[in-house]
């Protein structure tokens, strides 16, 4: 029998949850409820390249099912590595730098449970991605939002280092950016790499959208910067390029000196991204050139113009994105006092479903704007947009 006088009853961890699933899954559950079509959760559920698919199938036929090496299979890793270099012109050493990680999620946690202590704090751009706060939050890690200046999300690096304190470890940048679509520009990573190198940081840089640019935007990673190689965590990975979120193959680059730590975190979590699946990465990483990726972008700038117009003509005033395929829209002309009472308005009346803006924002932020997803099939999105059209 537990003695009253300590038993404390059952209960969950301080950290955990007191909403049970996140705005985007609940969008996303009453979407499916109601068949309507769901432009919330970047599910990016385009066609598969027929070499990335094939790779797995066949590497599930020849047996290649059980655990891979923690760090994942060499041949992966070393497509990695020289993608790094081709497209970033930064030499790689596949056996000591890199790490195939569940997903770029699983890259970041791992990364902040080797490189982190509890109390540190870390900057973060808002609007800002929800996993890189939910993350942070679950290993007693305080994510400390710097805002970006609309309508455009440019840096303000006054406000950066005006947020710096002698808790700051790191900083958290995404980019392209989920949910604003913002590239961070040349000018822009190398104001952020001065101040690392001032006040002694980590650089997470997200870049799982790399490939998902528009215009004359023109990607580039922290790491590049002279000075930023050794205090720069890269991670990236194939779920939105290969249109495989489910398969969760990612990567992380680093020095040397923090990817043992890291992955000896992500094997105590992980063990390893799915073996079949790392083979039909490394098939496609091997095997499609520019031209893909080239096509990959032209692809999705037509969606943007696709969503954006319709978005427009709903006179709900979208911001455009540089990359990556979401689209943050101002959702002031909807009914509801809340953003998340707007989406439901929205979704009620057009059968389209969105996420609220303060997903993406500290509380009392974020307010009049919806995030649209547009990486889906065109017979799909086109519906959704003849379906905002009927807003006008």
């Amino acid at each position: 029998m537990v003695s009253t006088e300590t038993s404390v009853g059952l209960r969950l961890s301080e950290l955990a949850p007191r909403l049970v699933q996140s705005e985007i899954r609940a969008m996303t559950m009453e979407c499916d409820r109601m068949g309507g079509v769901n432009l919330a959760q970047g599910v990016c559920d385009t066609e598969v390249p027929e070499v990335v698919a094939e790779g797995a199938i066949r590497a599930i036929r020849d047996g290649l099912n059980i655990y891979t090496r923690l760090d994942g299979i060499a041949r992966l890793r070393k497509a990695i590595a020289e993608k790094v270099e081709r497209t970033l012109g930064i030499s790689v050493d596949p056996e000591r730098e890199v790490l195939v990680t569940s997903g770029a999620t699983g890259a970041f946690q791992a990364a902040a449970m080797a490189l982190l202590n509890q109390g540190d704090e870390v900057l973060v751009f808002e609007p800002f991605y929800g996993y890189h706060v939910g993350t942070l939050n679950s290993l007693r890690v305080r994510a400390v939002p710097v805002a970006l200046i609309e309508p455009d999300w440019e840096l303000d690096l006054a406000a950066v280092k005006a947020a710096i304190t002698p808790k700051t470890r790191a900083m958290v940048v995404n980019t392209p950016s989920n949910p604003a679509g913002k590239v961070f520009t040349l000018s822009e990573l190398e104001g952020l790499a001065k101040i690392a190198e001032e006040f002694d940081l980590f650089v997470f840089t997200d870049e799982i959208y790399e490939h998902f640019i528009y215009g004359g935007a023109k990607h580039v990673s922290p790491m590049t910067i002279p000075g930023m190689r050794e205090r720069t965590i890269l991670m990236s990975g194939f779920s939105k390029t290969f249109s495989v979120t489910g398969w969760r193959v990612g990567y992380l680059v680093a020095d040397a000196k923090w990817v043992g730590s890291i992955g000896y975190f992500h094997d105590l979590t992980y063990v390893c991204a799915p073996a079949p699946m790392q083979q039909g990465c490394a098939d496609g990483v091997e095997k499609l050139g520019q031209d893909f990726y080239k096509g990959l972008a032209r692809e999705h700038e037509v969606k943007r113009t696709m969503i954006v117009d319709a978005l427009r003509d709903a006179g709900m005033d979208p911001h455009v994105p540089d990359g990556a395929y979401y689209v943050l829209a101002s959702a002031k002309n909807l009914p509801g006092e809340t953003a998340a009472q707007k989406a439901r308005a929205l979704l009620a009346k057009t059968g389209v479903a969105s996420v609220a803006g303060p997903a993406f924002f500290r509380p009392g932020k974020g307010e009049n704007l919806l995030r649209f997803c547009f990486a889906k099939r065109d017979k799909d999105l086109a519906e959704a947009c003849r379906r905002l059209r009927a807003l006008s």
